[in-house]
């Protein structure tokens, strides 16, 4: 029986051991979002056999995310298998990238099912694509960035725990505008959001502000997946302000470390204005993930 246990900020140093020096690309491995988000999937870890695993729940049901870690894989997926089935469920292992789905045809030839959900890819930009804007793929961007120089009197600074409070207010002035506490997916990212502020020197956050005349007309924020790919989990801006978004964008890309190659903006869940804007950006990788299932068990359709 695996013995998991609650994710708290205390464990942050143990888990980015095994993410931060894993391969693995995706946002669903950020620190900040397993502890942020863990009020709605009730998220669980436990280390066994040298891998990290991670449990949580999805439309009611315990799902798991591949294990992190060296040492025998098929055992420590036999004892995932077995830990579902102690729950009564099938066992399905959610955000599976393609290197993964090889990984598990490996271990268990033709046991799974692998369904892509476009919806759940993850978009990865270089950042030194987001940083210069270089070339006619990027002239819109530019002219974006470049009007916005002309038109406002601006200062970028990251943000410091004196500067929480502008970011929580300007949250709260954007929800007003679009209606969180109607709906239900602004509602729960409003609720992450807050309590990675709340939380932001804690959790490993970094990030920056973008004030106009001396007020704050946007902020992002995220933290390193691993040692080449930053996730960019926040990125809010006052819609009055015009080009606040790609400007934030901008400054964020240019002082974010060079250490990291990628900029990972997570995924556009469908929503078809999001999507465009994403894409607009020209990722240089559109990072697809599945759902891996076992084939001989019954399965409802499963998302996060």
């Amino acid at each position: 029986m695996i013995a998991f246990k609650d994710i708290e900020l205390q464990d942050k140093e143990l888990i980015t051991s095994y993410t931060q020096n894993s391969p693995r690309r995706n946002c669903d491995l950020s620190f900040s979002n397993l502890c942020s988000w863990r009020f709605l999937y009730n998220t669980k870890f436990a280390i066994i056999e040298g891998f990290l695993l991670l449990k949580f729940w999805a439309n009611g049901k315990p799902v798991y995310m591949m294990p992190i870690g060296n040492g025998n894989l098929k055992k420590v997926l036999d004892a995932l298998v077995e830990d579902a089935h102690r729950e009564g469920e099938p066992f399905c292992l959610l955000g599976i990238c393609s290197s993964m789905c090889s990984e598990l045809e490996a271990f268990m030839p033709g046991k799974f099912q692998f369904t892509a959900d476009r919806d759940y890819a993850d978009y990865l930009y270089l950042r030194t694509d987001l940083a210069a804007l270089a070339g006619k793929k990027f002239q819109s961007k530019r002219n974006h960035v470049n009007k916005f120089k002309r038109t406002y009197n601006y200062e970028y600074t990251p943000i410091t725990p004196d500067r929480i409070q502008e970011c929580m207010d300007l949250e709260t002035e954007w929800c007003k505008a679009n209606n969180c506490d109607q709906h239900e997916g602004t509602g729960n990212e409003r609720r992450a959001l807050v309590y990675a502020l709340h939380n932001f020197e804690e959790l490993g956050l970094t990030g920056g502000i973008l004030h106009v005349d001396g007020k704050i007309a946007a902020f992002t924020f995220g933290m390193p997946i691993n040692q080449d790919t930053f996730g960019i989990h926040v990125e809010k801006a006052d819609t009055s302000i015009d080009g606040a978004y790609a400007m934030i964008n901008y400054e964020f890309a240019n002082h974010i470390s060079e250490q990291y190659v990628y900029l990972n903006r997570e995924e556009d869940l469908g929503i078809e204005g999001l999507r465009k804007a994403k894409l607009s950006y020209q990722p240089a990788i559109i990072l697809e993930k599945y759902v891996a299932c076992l084939r001989d068990e019954p399965v409802e359709a499963i998302k996060w």
